[in-house]
C-alpha cells in the first residue's frame, strides 16, 4: 500500500495525470478476432495504457465465439466461451483476486451468451471493482429480454458510455437509466492527416479515378448491393469512376454460408455490367492499410438497411479521415452528418444514391468544404482524446468504488445453484457412437455394438441434442451430425402407410414396416424442434416437409406418450410457423384428448390418466402445461401441475432423494413401485417437466426440482452411484440392484447430454433473471404465450404468468 501511494506522488510531482498508476479490467471481443468490437477494444485499450505510460495497465477478458479460440496478445489474460456461464464467474474470481480499480465492459448483445447475452450479468454481480459500461447497441424497441439485460447492466454499472447524443437519450427514455449515470464520449478514430485522395492513388493503382469506398466486415444488412444497382447510372457521367468494397466477410456470415452474399455482389455487377467499375478487396486489413484506403476515397459511401444502428465506427473513421460521406439515414447516420458533414439518402434507392453521389462528384468546392467540416467536428474524437475521456470518467468512479457495491442489491446464492458442480459438454461418446447411417442403439461398455443396429427413436434424439449444442458451441461437425440425424428420419419414413419405422439393422434393413406409436411422436418431437431451431435453411425446410406429411397420422393414435411427445414437436414447430392453422388444430385436438384423459381417471389419490406408471412418465403433464400455457386454459396448467407435484413425491426417497420407477415392474396402482432397473430418460423427463413448471409459474422451487433430478445422474441416486462418465462423455444405462449397468448406450447418452444442456440454461434463472429462452438473441418468436396472470391454483381458461413468456421447455 505504501509503495502504491509513494508512486502515485511521483508522478503527479511530475506533471502526469493523477490516475497515471490506475489498473483496470475490461471485457468483450479482442484482436485478432474479426469483430469491430474486438478492434474497438484494442484501440481503446491501446491509447489508455499509452495516456498511462504502462502497457500492463489492463488485464483483458476475452469472449470467443469457437473453442478454439484466438491466439491474443499479452494483454488477454484470461478468456471466456461465450456460451459458458460458469466461465464468467471464473473470470469475476480471476479479476477480483488482482485487485484492481474497474471494470470496463464493451458491450453488445450478440458477443456474450445466454438470452440477450444475460451471461454477462452473473460475472458483474460477482466482481468486487466498480463497472463502467460502454454500449455498443441501444434499442429503441427491446424485446423483453434485452429490455431486462439492459436495465440490469445499467444499475450494475457505476457509469454507462454512449457514442451519440439519440443514444443517451434512448437510456433515458426507453431504459430509465439515471441521467448521472450516462456519459457522453465519441467513437475513437485515429489521427490521421487532412490529405488530398490523389496522394494515396497511385499506390493502388487508380490514379487519375474517382473513387468510392465502403469498408467493413462484409454481411447482406451492409446494403452494398444498392450502390452496385446506382452505378450503371453514375458510369454513364463519369467513367473514370471505380467503386472499392473493402473487408473479409463477417466469420459469423462466413461460417454459415459461406461467401453467398460477396459472390451475389459479384454476379450482380457483372450483370449490370459495371464489373469493371468495382474492387472487390477480400482482406481484413490493419490499421494502416486501412488509413490509407480512407485516403484514396473521394467519396465514402454507408448504404446500410438499418434504421436502429446507433453507432458505426467505419463511419466515424471516414469522417475523421475527412471523407465526404453518403449514406442512409439510420440513427447514428443522421446525428453525424447533420450540419453539413455529408448527405442522407433514403433505403434501398439506388436513384438517390447515383444522384446524390453525381452531385458531389460535380461540385468539387462544395465536396471539399464537406471533408473540412467532417474531419474538424471529429478533432475530439481521436483517441488520444477518447482514452483521456475515459481516464476522466475512472477517476470519479475511483473516488468512491463504495457507493456502488452498497447500491447494488448483493446476489443470494442459493445452496441449491443450479450450476454447481455441472460438468463440461463433452461429444465424443455421441461421435463415437455415431456413422454415416445415424447413432447406432447400444454400447457395449463404451464401445458401439453394432447387433442391434439404429433405431428413430435414437436419432429423433440425437437430432435435438445436435441442434442444441450446435446453438452453443457453433461447432460445423454437430451441424454434420444433426444432416446425418435427420437424413435418417427421413429415411425412416414409409410414405406407403404416413408412419415411421423404428429399427433399422447394421446390415440396412428395416424390421418392421411400421413402427410403435411413441417412436412416430418421438420423431414428431425432433423435427418440431428441427424447424424451430435448425440454422441452415435447407436443413428446417427438409424438418418442415417431413414434419408436415407425418404429422397427421398422430390424429389417429391412441397411446398417451405418442400424444406429449407430438405436442411438444407441435409447439416448437409453431414457434417458426404460427400461423399453420393445421398444426394448431392437432395441438387442439391431441390436448384436449389428453386433459380429457386425466381428467376421466384422475383422482386425489392417484391424479394419473393410467393405472400403472411406465417410463417416460414426466412428458405427460409437461405437454399439459405447455398446451395450458400456449392455449390459455389454467385447468390444463393446475391438472399438469398437481400430476408432476405427485410424480415427484412418488419418485422421493424419505431423505429427499430421487428413486425413478423401474422398469423391471414399473408402478402398478394398489401395488408397490419397482425400484429397479431406473432408467436415465425418466429423470431426463421428470427434470425437463420441472424446467417447464418454472417457464409457467416462475416459481424457483421448480428449479430446485429440476437440479434434484439432474443430480440423479451424478449419484444422488438410492445406490449413490455417478451414471455420469467423466472419462468418455457417455452415461451408463441406468441403476440395477447389483450396481450399474455399464454399458453406454444412445438413449442414455443422449437424455444425459440433453439434461445437462437444460440445467446449462438455467443460471439467469438461478440468479433471479429471466430463464434462457429458446430463440437466439435478437431472434423474433412466432408464436408467444399470452399475457400474465396467476394459474398455479385456478381452473380458469385465463392467460399465463408474465414470467412464462419463454416459448416452452428447453427442448
Amino acid at each position: 500500500m505504501g509503495a502504491s501511494r509513494m508512486r502515485r506522488r511521483e508522478k503527479q510531482m511530475d506533471g502526469s495525470p493523477v490516475f497515471a498508476d490506475l489498473g483496470f479490467a475490461g471485457i468483450g471481443t479482442y484482436v485478432p478476432r474479426q469483430c469491430g468490437i474486438a478492434t474497438f477494444s484494442h484501440d481503446l485499450c491501446q491509447a489508455i495504457c499509452q495516456e498511462l505510460h504502462d502497457d500492463r495497465a489492463c488485464h483483458f477478458v476475452a469472449v470467443n465465439d469457437s473453442p478454439d479460440g484466438y491466439p491474443y496478445p499479452a494483454r488477454v489474460r484470461f478468456e471466456v466461451r461465450q456460451e459458458q456461464a460458469a466461465d464468467y464467474k471464473l473470470a469475476a474470481d480471476f479479476l477480483n483476486i488482482r485487485n484492481l480499480d474497474l471494470l470496463l465492459v464493451q458491450h453488445e448483445f450478440g458477443i456474450f451468451g445466454g438470452t440477450a447475452g444475460s451471461h454477462l450479468l452473473a460475472m458483474l454481480r460477482d466482481v468486487a471493482m466498480p463497472v463502467v459500461a460502454t454500449m455498443h447497441t441501444v434499442l429503441r424497441q427491446p424485446n423483453d429480454s434485452q429490455r431486462k439485460v439492459t436495465r440490469e447492466l445499467v444499475e450494475l454499472s457505476e457509469r454507462v458510455v454512449v457514442m451519440a447524443q439519440r443514444a443517451e437519450q434512448m437510456l433515458r427514455d426507453v431504459y430509465g437509466a439515471p441521467p448521472e449515470k450516462i456519459v457522453m464520449i465519441p467513437h475513437g478514430i485515429p489521427d490521421v492527416p487532412f490529405v488530398d485522395p490523389a496522394f494515396y492513388k497511385d499506390q493502388f493503382g487508380v490514379e487519375g479515378r474517382q473513387v468510392l469506398l465502403t469498408f467493413g466486415l462484409l454481411s447482406p444488412g451492409k446494403g452494398i448491393e444498392y450502390v452496385l444497382r446506382a452505378l450503371p447510372m453514375l458510369v454513364a457521367e463519369h467513367p473514370n469512376l471505380t467503386y472499392i468494397v473493402l473487408g473479409a466477410t463477417h466469420p459469423h456470415v462466413k461460417r454459415q454460408s459461406g461467401e453467398q452474399y460477396r459472390h451475389e455482389l459479384q454476379r450482380l455487377a457483372e450483370e449490370l455490367g459495371v464489373l469493371q467499375h468495382v474492387l472487390f478487396e477480400d482482406r481484413y486489413v490493419d490499421l494502416d492499410e486501412l488509413c490509407q484506403f480512407l485516403g484514396v476515397a473521394d467519396i465514402y459511401v454507408t448504404p446500410y438497411l438499418g434504421a436502429e444502428q446507433i453507432v458505426s465506427g467505419t463511419l466515424a473513421y471516414a469522417l475523421g479521415a475527412g471523407k465526404a460521406v453518403v449514406s442512409t439515414p439510420y440513427s447514428y447516420a443522421e446525428e453525424m452528418l447533420a450540419d453539413g458533414r455529408g448527405r442522407l439518402v433514403p433505403f434501398q434507392d439506388p436513384a438517390a444514391i447515383a444522384r446524390e453521389i453525381g452531385w458531389l462528384l460535380d461540385h468539387e468546392v462544395e465536396r471539399q468544404a464537406m471533408r473540412k467540416r467532417a474531419y474538424l467536428f471529429m478533432r475530439n474524437a481521436v483517441w488520444r482524446e477518447v482514452a483521456r475521456s475515459y481516464l476522466g470518467v475512472f477517476q470519479e468512479v475511483r473516488r468512491q468504488p463504495q457507493v456502488r457495491r452498497a447500491a447494488v442489491k448483493p446476489r443470494q446464492v442459493s445452496k441449491t445453484s443450479v450450476l454447481h458442480a455441472v460438468p463440461e459438454l463433452n461429444i465424443a461418446h455421441v461421435r463415437r457412437l455415431t456413422d454415416d447411417v445415424g447413432i447406432l442403439q447400444h454400447a457395449f461398455h463404451t464401445i458401439p455394438d453394432r447387433n442391434h443396429g439404429y433405431c428413430t427413436d435414437d436419432n429423433a434424439r440425437a437430432l435435438i441434442f445436435a441442434l442444441q449444442a450446435h446453438r452453443l458451441l457453433q461447432s460445423p461437425e454437430l451441424l454434420e451430425m444433426a444432416v446425418t440425424y435427420l437424413s435418417f428420419l427421413k429415411h425412416a419414413y414409409n410414405p406407403a402407410n404416413d408412419r415411421f419405422r423404428n429399427f433399422l439393422s447394421y446390415d440396412r434393413r428395416w424390421q418392421e414396416e411400421v413402427g410403435s406409436e411413441d417412436s412416430h411422436g418421438r420423431a414428431l418431437w425432433a423435427l418440431g424442434i428441427a424447424v424451430a431451431d435448425a440454422p441452415a435453411v435447407g436443413l428446417r425446410a427438409a424438418a418442415v416437409d417431413l414434419f408436415e406429411h407425418a404429422l397427421r397420422a398422430a390424429e389417429s393414435f391412441s397411446a398417451p406418450r405418442a400424444w406429449a411427445f407430438t405436442l411438444i414437436g407441435i409447439h416448437g414447430y409453431l414457434r417458426r410457423y404460427s400461423g399453420d392453422s393445421d398444426a394448431r388444430r392437432i395441438r387442439e385436438t391431441l390436448g384436449n384428448r389428453l386433459y380429457d384423459l386425466f381428467a376421466a381417471n384422475a383422482t386425489p389419490q392417484w391424479p394419473w390418466p393410467e393405472d400403472k406408471l411406465t417410463y417416460a412418465n414426466a412428458k405427460l403433464p409437461h405437454a399439459l402445461l405447455m398446451c395450458g400455457q400456449w392455449m390459455q386454459r389454467g385447468d390444463m396448467i393446475e391438472m399438469g401441475l398437481r400430476a408432476l407435484q405427485w410424480l415427484l413425491k412418488v419418485k422421493s426417497e424419505p431423505d429427499g432423494t430421487l428413486s425413478l420407477i423401474g422398469n423391471d415392474g414399473w408402478y402398478q396402482r394398489g401395488e408397490e413401485p419397482a425400484c429397479f432397473d431406473q432408467q436415465p430418460i425418466d429423470a431426463h423427463a421428470l427434470l425437463e417437466a420441472c424446467i417447464e413448471a418454472y417457464n409457467v409459474t416462475g416459481k424457483q422451487p421448480w428449479l430446485v426440482e429440476a437440479r434434484r433430478c439432474f443430480d440423479w445422474f451424478l449419484g444422488k441416486n438410492p445406490l449413490n452411484k455417478t451414471l455420469y462418465d467423466y472419462e468418455t462423455g457417455g452415461c451408463r444405462d441406468g441403476l440395477q440392484p447389483c450396481g450399474v449397468n455399464e454399458n453406454e448406450g444412445a438413449e442414455s447418452t443422449l437424455v444425459w447430454l440433453l439434461s445437462l444442456l437444460a440445467i446449462r440454461s438455467l443460471e439467469p434463472a438461478s440468479s433471479g433473471a429471466q430463464t434462457a429462452g429458446r430463440p437466439a438473441p435478437g431472434e423474433a418468436v412466432a408464436e408467444s404465450p399470452p399475457p400474465a396472470t396467476e394459474l398455479a391454483g385456478g381452473t380458469s381458461k385465463e392467460a399465463c404468468p408474465d414470467d412464462a413468456k419463454r416459448p416452452g421447455s428447453v427442448l
